[in-house]
């Protein structure tokens, strides 16, 4: 069985192994895969393995040997999921290998806007303390998360990790999810309306899937809901914020920042209009991508195709 791996190298970019693919069938591997070179690199191969190459109608069409498309990572919709059903291809996804991981860099992006630790350890290196008659000093304002509100929208997995870490940092949390949790309550963590939260909230914090009810959803009208001097954090998908929008709330002062690990287009285009604005922190994409996570990932794409191959497929997102 044929085995081709379209775009392996942001998964694995050398410090991981492939074995436990090469265990199951004839593999090929490609670090990256343009458009124009997907069905050629597909040819008669059964099983795909994409995380960001799309595999669209048109291919499938071109490379009728495909049983099983594999995609590394959570969201599917690099895959025309419509056309594999109608094929009869398996597709599978990574569920949950990188909940903590995104948890942590929520806060990693959160506590950066409230203590610019880069900015104030790059003056120190440039000699600013040793020649300060203070003996200390800060260029932005400090900001204490104790007793502050965080707002999560989409209470999912993700969502529930950040609510830990934010109670355990004393905050308040409240969160909305759009299909009802039966849940048991936790001290500090109350499930509210999306007005509410908007409303109610000193730091919103995106963990929803993009659909068409979401897309968008933080737009010039959602932002006039919120808070004075919000801050937004993004760690889930580019396209739920409308960027002229939030660069029009960050430049006139209604959100006081966004910690961004996502945007609209991936790689980011030089002409995003959030590379300009003001209280703006963007990261390529990598909440996902410590090691750890990167494993475990690994590890759940190699068991979903052992499963497939053993006629027991799991994590099948087109079923």
């Amino acid at each position: 069985m044929k085995i081709v791996i379209l775009d392996g190298y942001t998964e694995n970019p050398g410090d991981l192994s492939w074995k436990g693919f090469e265990k199951l069938g004839e593999l090929t591997i490609y670090d990256r895969t343009a458009k124009e070179e997907i069905v050629s690199r597909i040819g008669d191969a059964e099983i795909i393995i994409t995380n960001k190459t799309p595999i669209s109608a048109e291919t499938f069409a071109a490379c009728p040997n495909i049983k099983y498309v594999g995609v590394l990572a959570t969201g599917f919709n690099v895959v025309d999921i419509n056309v594999a059903r109608q094929n009869s291809v398996v597709v599978t996804n990574i569920p949950t290998y990188g909940t903590s991981a995104v948890a942590q860099f929520v806060f990693a992006l959160l506590l950066e806007i409230c203590h610019h630790v880069g900015h104030h350890a790059e003056t120190v290196k440039k000699g600013r303390w040793a020649d300060s008659p203070d003996f200390c000093y800060w260029d932005f304002p400090l900001i204490e998360l104790y007793g502050k509100t965080l707002g999560i929208v989409g209470y999912g997995r993700i969502g529930q990790a950040t609510a830990k870490i934010a109670v355990a940092l004393g905050m308040k949390v409240l969160a909305y999810n759009d299909v009802e949790l039966n849940l048991p309550a936790i001290d500090g963590i109350k499930m509210v309306t999306l007005d509410e939260l908007f409303a109610s909230a000193d730091i919103i914090s995106l963990h929803c899937p993009l659909f068409p009810s979401t897309q968008g959803m933080i737009n010039n009208d959602t932002i006039k809901k919120m808070k004075d001097s919000v801050i937004l954090i993004n760690t889930s998908r580019g396209p739920l914020i409308v960027e002229e929008d939030l660069k029009e709330g960050l430049d006139s002062g209604k959100i006081y920042a966004a910690g961004l690990d996502v945007v609209s287009i991936e790689p980011i285009k030089e002409d995003n209009v959030l590379l300009t604005c003001k209280n703006c922190l963007i990261t390529p994409h990598i909440a996902w991508a410590p090691v750890e996570s990167r494993q475990r990932l690994m590890d759940i794409a190699t068991e979903n195709l052992e499963s497939f191959i053993k006629g027991s497929p799991v994590n099948v997102v087109n079923k």
